[in-house]
């Protein structure tokens, strides 16, 4: 019997004899059969882009400013060392505030990394770290993706008009920026912020915080210089929802669609989603049909059984890669798989072990000469596979 998916709630289920569907009641003409391919989702871009235009959201978005990671009480230090190691990025600003301890880390021309551990309260992304893998630190994730926007009021009405839900009833003002994020998203378990600068760019710290001192140092390690910005992240997500996915990254963003390779023998799609100009783009990776069993279902629908749907890497463009790789491991780093790809093929990369501090993959990653694309297949089927591995 064939499943059948509703446009609306994107319940999955049987064929019922009317074809309606159960949860929402949204007749036939709203239902359509569960298969994951691009049709449907080629077919919703265009109403999607002419609701950003309708509505004022178009052009109000710009690109990534940043990501938050937490990860638990008492690792701020040693997961702010660990990406101080392993990437670019370096520590510019560490202060707490009454909800949270932060260190910011910068590389110029890349979205900052803001890791940062909660001082108490609660926590609405803890329902989403409750799985077999993840539940042991049930506060740590890569939970928030910060955009920027020229005007975070017109922005946050205009959201709050079509239902969109947030984590504040109004706009946080600080001194130097406006910032509000939307709850945690059921579909991906991320939450997007909107930053509007009013101070100096850059500046995460307020009067209502105090600096803090930290001990943490970038190492004097010459490869370092070699990994740059941040290229991506992947976001694993079940097969069910990877329409809706894509369909509200694009809601919340003026990010577009952009394509997707499918890797039939480990049932799995990447989807690229892409901004004109920007340097950071959203990938978005999920099975093609949903899981069946952990032995049959491939790695991406394994991976949001265990850890639950959630951000899996962050790439980074590293240039004389060979050599980087190398050194990454004769520095204690453990690696997933080798280094894929080639020259002639276009590009290199390969995936770190995930760390014990924050969950994440590292993915170094090489684009050679002219190559105008952003993935090549056999190395998305690779990388997909090493997935297993974890």
């Amino acid at each position: 019997m064939s499943k059948l998916v509703c446009a609306n709630c994107m319940k999955v289920f049987d064929e019922s004899k009317d074809g309606s569907c159960p949860k929402c009641g949204l007749g036939e003409h709203q239902v359509y059969e569960f298969s994951n391919s691009d049709d449907y989702l080629r077919e919703r871009i265009p109403i999607i882009i002419e609701e950003r235009k309708r509505s004022g959201l178009d052009g109000l978005v710009g690109d990534l400013e940043g990501i938050i990671v937490n990860v638990e009480p008492g690792s701020l230090e040693s997961a702010s060392n660990e990406f101080l190691r392993y990437t670019g990025h370096s520590c510019i600003d560490a202060f707490e505030d009454r909800g949270h301890r932060s260190c910011v880390l910068r590389k110029d021309g890349s979205a900052d990394i803001i890791v940062r551990s909660r001082k108490g309260g609660g926590n609405p992304f803890l329902p989403h770290n409750r799985h077999p893998e993840s539940e042991h630190l049930p506060n740590t994730r890569l939970e928030t993706f910060v955009f920027e926007t020229k005007d975070i009021e017109k922005y946050f009405s205009i959201q709050k008009s079509k239902g969109v839900e947030f984590l504040r009833d109004d706009v946080l003002h600080k001194d130097n920026y406006s910032f509000v994020q939307t709850v945690p998203s059921r579909l991906t378990a991320n939450s997007i912020g909107l930053i509007e600068w009013k101070g100096e760019k850059g500046n995460y710290s307020s009067s209502d915080g105090q600096a803090i001192d930290l001990d943490v140092q970038k190492p004097d390690r010459d490869y370092l210089k070699n990994i740059g910005t941040l290229d991506h992240t992947a976001t694993r997500i079940k097969a069910k929802d990877r329409d809706a996915a894509v369909l509200e990254f694009m809601r919340l963003t003026n990010y577009d669609f952009n394509f997707a390779i499918y890797v039939k023998l480990f049932n799995s799609i990447t989807s690229v989603v892409r901004l004109s100009g920007a340097e950071y783009a959203a990938v978005f990776t999920s099975g093609i049909s949903p899981l069946q069993t952990l032995e049959t279902s491939g790695p991406t629908e394994k991976f949001t059984y265990n850890y639950g749907p959630r951000v899996h890497h962050m790439a980074f463009i590293t240039e004389n890669i060979d050599d980087t790789v190398t050194s990454l491991k004769e520095d204690g780093m453990g690696f997933l798989i080798e280094l894929l790809g080639s020259p002639e093929e276009g590009l290199k990369q390969t995936f770190s072990e995930p760390s014990e501090k924050t969950l994440l993959v590292n993915e170094y990653i090489h684009r050679f000469g002219d190559f105008d694309g952003f993935f090549t297949k056999s190395n998305v089927t690779n990388l997909t596979g090493a997935t297993d591995l974890q």
